[in-house]
């Protein structure tokens, strides 16, 4: 049976063996959480308890991103092919998905040609919406996000 100082600084436990690996697989605990075994008069990282060491998650490695960090990823196919189909003559689900450059260019096709050009913007934009929405999340990702194709 254990103790443990959580992240909040309170002192929980005794906790078995068995619910220290639930925690750790919940991500409750860390190597780094300080750990003080029944009878133990120190108290330790979990890392260093030979039992609880075998459970616990390597740390991320450096330099690793975080998976919020990638951008766009499928979480970015529905607001972009909504923002196709609405807005497509502004070019901003090109801007979701970022393609700057792209973007840019239906925005100054409709601008510069005094709306003159927003028809077909607004055509292709549709276009590319309803095709953003038709795809796998995978296919999404292989073609716009790691293929980073700009037009249809």
């Amino acid at each position: 049976m254990y103790k443990i100082i959580a992240k909040d600084g309170q002192t929980y436990g005794p906790a078995s063996v068995e619910q220290l690996r639930v925690w750790m697989a919940e991500n409750r605990v860390n190597a780094q959480t300080l750990a003080q075994a029944e009878g133990a008069p120190d108290w330790k990282p979990l890392g260093e308890w030979p039992e609880l060491a075998a459970h616990l998650k390597p740390p991320p490695a450096m330099g690793t991103p975080p998976p919020y960090a990638s951008a766009p990823s499928a979480a970015s196919k529905i607001p972009a092919g909504i923002c196709g189909i609405l807005l497509g003559l502004l070019g901003i689900h090109k801007f979701i998905l970022g393609y700057q450059g792209a973007g840019l260019i239906m925005l100054l096709v409709t601008v510069l040609t005094c709306g003159f050009g927003a028809c077909v913007m607004g055509v292709i934009g549709l276009i590319e919406g309803i095709i953003y929405l038709c795809k796998s999340d995978e296919e999404f990702v292989r073609i716009y996000v790691t293929g980073r194709r700009e037009w249809f």
